[in-house]
């Protein structure tokens, strides 16, 4: 097994054997050193998005003193959930190494392909509707005349 995921491994194995959440571990590297590792919190946080990803983004987020984690490598013993690829695309994060996909995650009792299976078609999945669009369109006017705003 690659060195990286099989500390991506192990963390996933102590999590589920601690009961903190599922099979799902990751490590965030930087110019070859580990800048954080992580595992699946969300029955020990009772955190929906407490994913191993997102934990690990956190961490190295906070170690680096930065959101924009451009030139970090994540390995992850699953394929991404939609949420955890949501949070990669975040971070800048452009190389990612998975282990297990989204079939041994429905295996294992996990929505992560049924998720993506919605995400072909929004509408039916989700009931989600534009209100008060001028006014909340209106705030990104409001940013953008902002002179200390800080992209991200």
């Amino acid at each position: 097994m690659h060195k990286w995921m099989q500390i991506a491994y192990n963390e996933a194995l102590s999590g589920m054997n601690r009961n903190d959440g599922g099979p799902f571990g990751a490590v965030i590297v930087k110019d070859g050193k580990i800048i954080a590792t992580a595992h699946n919190t969300v029955l020990k946080s009772s955190d929906p998005t407490a994913h191993a990803e997102v934990n690990a983004i956190r961490k190295a987020s906070e170690i680096l003193g930065t959101f924009d984690l451009s030139g970090c490598i994540l390995y992850t013993t699953c394929m991404p959930c939609p949420m955890c690829l949501g949070a990669i695309f975040w971070a800048r994060i452009q190389n990612v190494y998975y282990g297990a996909n989204e079939n041994d995650a429905a295996r294992g009792g996990f929505d992560d392909k049924a998720f993506y299976e919605m995400l072909q078609n929004r509408e039916s999945a989700l009931a989600l509707q534009q209100i008060d669009h001028k006014e909340n369109a209106e705030l990104f006017t409001i940013w953008n005349q902002k002179s200390d705003r800080k992209m991200y």
